[in-house]
């Protein structure tokens, strides 16, 4: 009895200890109180790169001023009346084109497509020519054309409002739904990305979580810890576009897809040695008849 006691206190230690262990690995930032505070050490802008596409919108208290900034309005040509949108020229608007703003715009935009960021890092924008921005922020380009509208005299008060078009992120590997992310907006955190797909597998490995990225013109390859801390001050913790984040499968899901291999085998063995055995018992009770 007390031999019996013993094992089964054994057992209990051994469940309790792969419990505990199992645990730790699944939990997300293990290390950090759950009533503390963490500074926020930098605020996050996509910096823009060749090959984005930009919605670029432009806003005023006169609404008429920012009519040829805009491609929802931008090259629209009206008939039947004084108002037209012209590519080159800022025209002056008539009183009574003015008064039929609001209801045109509403009818007739025309479909918003984007500024393509060219090779060379540039965009075409309305009136303002060629403007380079590979290599800035969003923030920073807002800023520029704010000042450019009003140090050339086009708008007054401009209230410009930046963001991506094309914005994506590839996550594969060990996570329940591996996807291409699209979003709506340039703001997008690893743990946003991993939640979208589902969470990590129970088979993810959550202490190193790889992400590739494109900077200066080359892939660099940076890593995550999702139990640490630290994890949130990470250059990796705010995704960018065209970012390719990969889990790696755990030593446990390695172990497995290792036996796995090794399955039909050890199949093909044990129905030899199951054989051998038969025939072997099956021989002895021969004899024993005999």
């Amino acid at each position: 009895m007390k031999k019996m006691s013993c094992y089964r206190l054994l057992i209990l230690t051994l469940l309790l200890f792969v419990v505990s262990c199992h645990t730790k690995e699944m939990a997300y930032i293990s290390d950090a109180q759950r009533d503390s505070a963490q500074e926020i050490l930098s605020v996050y802008s996509a910096t823009i790169l060749p090959g984005d596409v930009l919605y670029i919108y432009v806003e005023s208290k006169t609404p008429e001023s920012v009519i040829l900034f805009n491609q929802e309005t931008h090259n629209l040509q009206l008939e039947g009346n004084s108002l037209e949108y012209l590519d080159t020229t800022h025209r002056a608007i008539t009183d009574q084109a003015k008064s039929n703003i609001s209801q045109e715009m509403q009818n007739l935009v025309t479909e918003v497509s984007g500024y393509l960021v060219s090779d060379k890092g540039t965009i075409n924008f309305p009136i303002l020519g060629n403007i380079s921005v590979a290599g800035i922020t969003l923030d920073s380009l807002q800023h520029y054309l704010e000042k450019r509208l009003v140090d050339d005299g086009y708008v007054l008060d401009p209230t410009v409002i930046t963001k991506l078009m094309n914005f994506r992120v590839t996550v594969v590997g060990e996570v329940r739904n591996p996807k291409q992310i699209h979003i709506d907006g340039t703001r997008l955190t690893l743990l946003e990305a991993i939640a979208i797909c589902g969470d990590l597998t129970d088979y993810g490995q959550r202490d190193n979580i790889a992400i590739m990225r494109y900077e200066n013109g080359q892939r660099v390859l940076g890593e995550v810890d999702l139990t640490k801390k630290e994890m949130l001050d990470s250059p990796y913790y705010y995704l960018h576009n065209n970012d390719i984040v990969y889990v790696e499968p755990n030593k446990k899901k390695k172990r497995m897809s290792d036996r796995n291999d090794e399955i039909p085998r050890y199949i093909a063995i044990g129905v030899s040695v199951a054989s051998i055995i038969t025939t072997y018992l099956n021989t002895a009770r021969t004899l024993r008849n005999l």
